[in-house]
This record gives C-alpha cells, structure tokens and sequence, in this order.
C-alpha cells in the first residue's frame, strides 16, 4: 500500500537521481493523486530548504493522508476503487516547486530510447511513473500560479486549499486551476465592508512583496475605487529582502499622513511581527488601527510580546472548524504507525525537542528520543486552521472521481477501462460541478472560475484583565455582520476611533473637495437662499420657498398682509372713523337745515355729492387694510380714485360755475349756460362717470386678483423673508386710476385761483382755492413718500398707510374748510343763517366798488333788477354788472 524513502533500481539516465523520494511521499492506488505542501520553509544561502514547519507542513500533509484513509473505507464512496497519492514538499519556493512539480507530469512525457543502451546489449527496462490525476495543492499562491502554468498544459486538474491570490480567478489563463479557499477579491470586499463599517476612508495600505500581498492590495484598492467612500492615504510594500532599518522606515512613511491611522494588511506573519514591533520602537503603541488579513487571521506567533501595539486589531480568517476526528488521528501518530511520512521522525524532534539516534536532524540536542512520546500530552498541540481545507480539496476531488466512475462505468467494479487514462478536462468538469457538506458541514461548491464562495470569521485582539484572545466579532457571507458592542479599543472607550481625512460636514454645508483626494475636503455653508442639495452641492431654493433651519430641505416662505392690529393700520383706521363720523354729523346737519339760506347758498345738490365723495375717501381705508381677495381687490380698484373723483368733479364745477359767471358779467348781463343745479349735477357725473368708464376697462383687460409677492420682503437673511399677500395692482395701474382724480384736483386748483378775487362774503371760491392749495401740497408729498419707500422691507405697510392718510387729510381738508364753518353757523349762529342778498345795501355798495378797484373794468349802464330798486335809491351805472352777478350766485 506504501512506501517511504524506498530507492528503485534505475538505469535511465534522464530520470532524476537514487535519492529521488527523499524528498516525497508514495501511496500505492488506483488513482494517484498529487500533493504540494510547504514541509520545511524557505532555505537561506542558496540551500532550498530551510527548517521544518510543523503545523503549515506537517498537518496539512498528515490532513491529505487522513482524508485518503476516510475515503478508501467509505464504501459508498469510490467502491472498490483505491486512491494513492504523491506528495512533495515545495519548500516554501515557487521556483522549487516548479521543479517538484514536473514529477507530476513525468508519466505524459514520451521519452526517445533510441541513444540509451545496456551494456548486456538488452532493451532497457524504464521504470513507468506514475499517472497523476489531479493535485491537491498548493499553499502559497505564488507556488500555486507556477505550478497552475505547467499543470494546464498537461490538463491535470488541480485544487488549492490554501491561495487567495485574485489573478487565480482568471479562467482564461488558469482553467485547471480550482481552489476551497474563497479569492482575496473576496477577502478584499470583506475588509473594505469592514473599513466602511468602522467609518474609516482614509486609510493606508501595506503589502509583502510577492502574489498574495500585492494582489490582495491591489484587489482591496480597486473594489475601494469602484465603490467609493474609501481614500487611498499610501500604499507601501515590503520587500522580500527587507534591509535594516527597513521597517522604522515603513512605519515613518505611514506617520507622514497622521489622520490615516487605519492599515489594511497583506502581509505574511513574519512581515506583520516585524511592522508591530517596529511601531512599538516608535512608540506609536495605540495610533494604528490594524486591519489584517487571513495571513494574520487569529494566530499568536505575530503578535508574541507585541500585544500592546496589537490591541484593537482586526482580522480576518475564512469561514472553519476544528475537526476533532483530524485531532484524534495526529495525537495517534507515533514513529512506529507512521512511517509513510518520511519528514514525521523529523517533525518528532523538532516537536518534542529531542534526538533521533546518530542521524537524527538535531544534533545539538542533548536529549533522545525515546519512541513513547505523545502527541497533544508531551507537547502542545493546536490544530492548523487549514486542515479543514485540505481535507475538502481532496474529498472534491474523490466526489468528482466518483462520479465520472458512475457515468462512465456504470456500476463496474473497480475502473473500467474508459478510466483506464482519465481526461483531465473530462474531470475537470465534474470537478466544477461538484456540491457536497465539506468536513465543517460547510457547503463546498465552486463557481465557473473554480472559486470557493466567500465566508469569513471577523476576529478583534483584546486585551482584557485576565488575558489576551482574538474575540469573533462577526462574519462576512456576501455582506458584513458585525457586532460593534463586542468591540473593544486600545483606549478602553467603547466608541470607534477615527481614520479620517476630513471631519464631516455640518448639517447645511458642503464638501469642497481636495483635487486629488476624494475623501479630503473643506466644508463650505450654503448661503442666502441656497440649500444643499447633495454632500457636494447647494442649490437656489424656489422662488416662493427659503431654506429650513438646517438648510438641509426648502421650506415655503411665511406669507404675510397687513394686520388690522399692525400700528400701520391702527392710525389710518382711526383717523378713517373720525371722518366718517364727520362726514356723517354734517350730512346728517344738513339734511335736518336743508332749507335754510346757508345750505340753500352751499348748492345743496353738489354739496351731497361733494360730503359722498369726502365719505367715500374715508371708506376706501378699510378695503386697503382689509385681507386682499376677489371682493377685496374689486373694492379697491372701485374705491381708490372714486371718491377723489367725487369731490373734485364737484369743487371743479363749482368753481367752473363760479368763473364763468364773472366772466360772463365782464361783458354781458346775460345769464352764462348750464348753471343750474340739474345742469351742474350732469356736469359733475359726466366727469365721474369717465373714472368709472375706466375702471370698467380696468376690470375687463385685467380681472383682479391676489398676488403673492416674494420679492418685496426678499431679505438677505432668508429667515426674515416675508411673501406678501397683495393685490395685482401695480404701482402704474395706481397711478392711473388716481391720475384722473388728480388731473380733476389740478384743473380745479387753476379754476380756484383765477377765482381769488371774488369776495369771500357772496361766494365759496376763497374756501375752495385754500382746500386745493392744501390738497396739493399734501399730494404733492404723498409721491415721494409713496414711490420713495419701493425698496423698502415695510415697503407695504409704509405705501398702504401713506395712501390712505393721504386719502383721508384730503378728505379732511375739504370736509375742515367747506363745511365745518357752515355747520359751526348752523348749530351755534343760527341768527347769521339768512340770505346773503338780503344784507345792507352798503355792503353790496362797498363790495361793488371794491371789485371795480380790482377788475378796473368800464361797465355798460345796466338797470338794476327790480329787487334791488326795492331800496329807494339809485346806484352808479358802473355798478350794475356785479350788481347783477351777485343777483346770479345768490338765485
């Protein structure tokens, strides 16, 4: 069944040399299966092979031959069929191994023997090598690639159980190539989830020279690039052949970027030792934060007396489980039952420290071997963490076998000869297809790469009062699960310490990022009326709408009119009742005296419709302060030059009256025309009838409406932004619907002086002109109170307020002037409410001569009317025209 250190009589001499399996392990079978393991490290100067490597070698090994002897006694697996093995020690060397490898293929190299020649002159016998089927193998994964490059030539199919490097998933240049380990593109998406999780994007990384270092780097900084979030602060290398001094150096470079303290490593475990003991040199013990890969995993001969400046790291390891049937077999192996390993005597020194006769390997032990010692009691034992591995890449290979017996052979006892030469590319294929509960009753399945799928213990050093341990914190199965409440920090704080370029941002501000560095930036605060938008952008709120609080959303702007409670209002009102009590009192006098000679000599008719326009001056406060609507907005329009344009329709054909009878005096003693009350009323609603024709006009161009305008309260402050409720009037429709009043207050103002002279005692023009001289003046500083305060932030309640005072003081002045003095003779002086005509004939005399002084006029002899003959004497001749106009205003 086997044979170990056995040395065959070989006269070829291109087949190596004697000592040929000292160097391997022989296992009779029907099927061979080869085997690559890392029996003994890297040699130094120049020698292959270095010292013994008790659990990556010797284990690992040991778990082939366990999994062969499980399936050689399973009788539902592979019946009547028996695997054998060829195992070889790659010495930790890729260029080694290459060379071991080629053992493998010996049996598919024809020879030419048409040179050799036995002295005897017979034919010479060539001993037939072995046909390896597929290769269980190997551990790093710059052995795996080299040996992956000659196997695929050949078609041997071949399973890692150990290399993680990404550039093995590429089917095109490894198809044989399969592996039960998942690709460091998975361990890199694992940590990178990790990092992300932790809150960390600015970090660094550190590699050892060689496939799995560089690869698993690059796979980690590409994912990080693709995905985002995660910054690339430096990513250094350790050489293969690190120089003195070399690793302070690292540790320096990865100090001149402070604010990275996380370090993502691939790195071996003399590498990672060496980096942690040279961050406790330079005492930087606590500043980084180690993010370790699987080579780190949960081992303590990296972290051996480094414990301080280890605490708080994390690390990752695949997915397994101690298999206790594995632990059962190697503590039952002993020199005397295990002699098919030819490197187990060596491994029984160097794990009991003793000496094995006169050819033992340590000749400076002083102990000897005695044969009886024990596994796991005479020394300490602790399963390698790969074994479970090794144990399914070969149970995946013998479920292939086993199939391709079943579809070939059909039900045949032992191989049938289409298994005879098996195809590699045949078996390669059930080899893919394969699915089964591996020894840690995990699922074993590979994808159409010859991946294993990614799952992965998240592990944490501690440091706790009693001990040291790596703690599982989580697990990574295509996404993360992590328990930050089992965490644990150098600082003892529970909270996770930060590896970042920049703080985030406050709420309302943006990232202004570094060129160059994403995750490096400056935060900038979105002002006025901008909000952000995004982690990198503001943006202009809608017109109608002002930053929240946090500026992080819009939100619509207050909408605002004017109150009746507002001190803008109040005034305006007050003043508007006091008029409209005013007005009422005297209106209400002259009704009950609507016959007496001073209401009679007023013009009863256009006093009326003088006191509607006054009532209705002090009316239109209330629907300017009133909340605009359809019924608020109709109300001003009709209302805001309405009642101007009553009373000064109705002091303008008064006055009109007035001057045209003088006038008409100056030449004639004929009456002027249209001086009639019915014709004064005509006159007096034909002009307000024109203010109403164009209101009309007014109503059918444009409806009115409400508007709300953002813009008048358009602070830069956005928190005092006011939209205000108003109505569509704008300031050129007010000017036009008063303009015509004050085109009527204008031309009634010319008409009130041209009429300065007439004396006061027969008629109202004196009244009139100092009512419009006053109505000027406070109209004339209306305007630039009005349209000076435009760009105002009380814009509304300074025009709103000015417009009605100015509507009321007008109002005001004309109810003051005209009637008050009337109403004071009518309430209080009633003895002096009779006809004007009816006074002394000196009067009229001395007002006669009076006018003469002033006009300077030759007058026609006119007789007098025969009511003023009624006195008994006979005036001038030069008299009788303004005689006669007097006769005109006071009938």
């Amino acid at each position: 069944m086997w044979m170990a250190g056995s040395i065959s009589q070989r006269t070829d001499p291109l087949m190596p040399p004697a000592p040929e399996y000292a160097h391997s392990i022989r296992l009779d079978g029907d099927i061979i299966l080869g085997g690559l393991f890392p029996v003994h490290a890297r040699g130094e100067r120049g020698a292959p092979c270095g010292e013994l490597k008790k659990e990556k070698g010797i284990h690992r090994l040991e778990a082939m031959l366990f999994a062969i002897d499980l399936i050689n006694k399973d009788p539902d697996l592979l019946p009547n069929v028996t695997l054998g093995a060829r195992i070889l020690d790659t010495c930790s060397r890729d260029t080694y191994a290459l060379e071991q490898s080629l053992t493998f293929v010996q049996a598919l190299i024809e020879r030419d023997s048409t040179d050799v020649r036995c002295a005897s002159g017979e034919q010479p016998i060539f001993a037939k090598p072995d046909k390896i089927v597929g290769v269980i193998g190997a551990a790093a994964s710059s052995v795996s690639i080299m040996v992956a490059n000659i196997l695929r030539l050949f078609k041997i199919p071949q399973i890692s159980y150990a290399s993680t490097a990404p550039e093995l998933s590429d089917n095109t240049r490894y198809d044989f190539f399969s592996r039960v380990v998942p690709p460091d593109s998975y361990q890199a998406q694992a940590m990178l989830d990790i990092v992300t999780a932790m809150g960390w994007n600015y970090v660094s990384t550190l590699a050892s020279e060689g496939n799995y270092g560089e690869s698993g780097v690059e796979a980690f900084v590409q994912i990080s690039r693709e995905t985002g979030g995660v910054c690339i602060a430096q990513s250094l290398k350790i050489p293969r052949e690190p120089r003195p001094g070399e690793f302070d150096k690292i540790i320096l470079r990865l100090l001149e970027t402070p604010n990275a303290r996380a370090v993502v490593m691939f790195a071996n475990e003399d590498d990672i030792r060496r980096v942690l003991d040279a961050a406790k040199r330079n005492n930087q013990t606590g500043h980084f934060l180690w993010v370790g890969s699987d080579s780190w995993g949960s081992k303590i001969s990296p972290v051996v007396q480094q414990e301080s400046v280890a605490e708080g790291a994390i690390t990752i390891l695949p997915k397994r489980a101690s298999i206790e049937a594995f632990d059962r077999y190697f503590k039952s192996r002993s020199l005397s039952n295990n002699r098919r390993n030819v490197w187990f005597a060596e491994f029984w020194e160097e794990n009991f420290g003793c000496k094995l006769g006169m050819h033992g390997k340590r000749p400076g032990s002083p102990k000897k071997c005695t044969g009886l010692e024990k596994v796991g009691r005479d020394s300490t034992y602790e399963q390698e963490g790969k074994v479970q591995f090794v144990m399914d890449a070969v149970y995946a290979m013998a479920y292939a076998l086993h199939r391709m017996h079943r579809d070939l052979c059909s039900g045949y006892p032992g191989l049938c000869p289409r298994m005879s030469n098996i195809d590699g590319k045949e078996l390669l294929g059930y080899i893919r297809n394969v699915s089964f509960n591996g020894s840690a009753k995990t699922l074993v399945v590979f994808n159409e790469n010859g991946d294993a799928p990614g799952r992965y213990d998240i592990y944490q050093y501690q440091i706790t009062n009693r001990s040291t341990e790596y703690r599982i914190i989580g697990h990574w199965t295509d996404q993360l699960h992590l328990n930050m409440k089992a965490m644990q920090w150098a600082s003892g704080d529970s909270s996770v310490p930060a590896s970042v370029c920049s703080l985030p941002c406050q709420t309302g501000e943006r990232k202004k990022v570094v060129k160059g560095v994403l995750c490096c930036w400056h935060c900038e605060r979105c002002e006025g009326y901008h909000y952000q938008a995004s982690e990198f952008t503001c943006q202009l709120c809608p017109y109608e709408q002002r930053p929240d609080q946090n500026r992080t959303g819009c939100q619509p702007i207050p909408i605002i009119k004017l109150e009746w409670h507002s001190p803008w209002a109040v005034a305006p009102i007050f003043i508007a009742i006091l008029g409209i009590l005013a007005t009422t009192f005297v209106v209400v006098t002259f009704v009950r005296h609507n016959d007496t000679p001073i209401v009679r000599a007023s013009g009863r008719e256009m006093s009326y419709v003088l006191l509607t326009g006054i009532f209705l001056c002090y009316v239109t406060t209330f629907p300017m302060i009133a909340a605009p609507g359809l019924a608020v907005c109709s109300f001003r329009r009709i209302f805001l030059g309405l009642g101007m344009c009553f009373s000064y329709a109705a002091l303008l054909t008064k006055t009109n009256r007035i001057h045209r009878i003088f006038e008409q005096g100056k030449r004639s003693v004929a009456a002027p025309r249209f001086i009639s009350p019915a014709s004064q009323l005509v006159i007096t609603f034909s002009l307000i009838s024109v203010q109403l024709m164009g209101v009309f006009v007014w109503f059918v161009a444009d409806p009115p409406h409400t508007i709300v305008d953002y813009g008048e309260q358009r602070t830069q402050d956005p928190e005092n932004a006011r939209g205000v409720l108003k109505c569509d009037i704008s300031d050129l429709s007010l000017i036009c619907s008063l303009g015509y009043s004050i085109l009527l207050m204008v031309t009634c103002t010319v008409y009130a002086i041209k009429t300065r002279g007439v004396p006061e005692t027969f008629n109202e023009a004196k009244p009139i002109g100092f009512t419009m001289y006053t109505t000027c003046i406070i109209w004339l500083a209306f305007i630039p109170i009005f349209f000076g305060t435009a760009q105002s932030a009380e814009r509304m309640y300074i025009q709103t307020a000015t417009l009605t005072v100015s509507l009321s003081l007008s109002a005001s002045v004309s109810l003051g002037m005209l009637y008050m003095p009337k109403v004071y003779i009518i309430i209080l002086h009633p003895e002096q409410n009779v006809p004007k005509c009816k006074r002394s004939f000196k009067a009229i005399v001395t007002a006669a001569t009076m006018t003469n002084k002033l006009t300077g006029v030759a007058h026609f002899p006119i007789p007098p009317p025969a009511s003023l003959r009624s006195h008994g004497s006979r005036p001038h001749p030069t008299h009788h025209n303004f005689i006669f106009i007097i006769f005109l205003i006071c009938h």
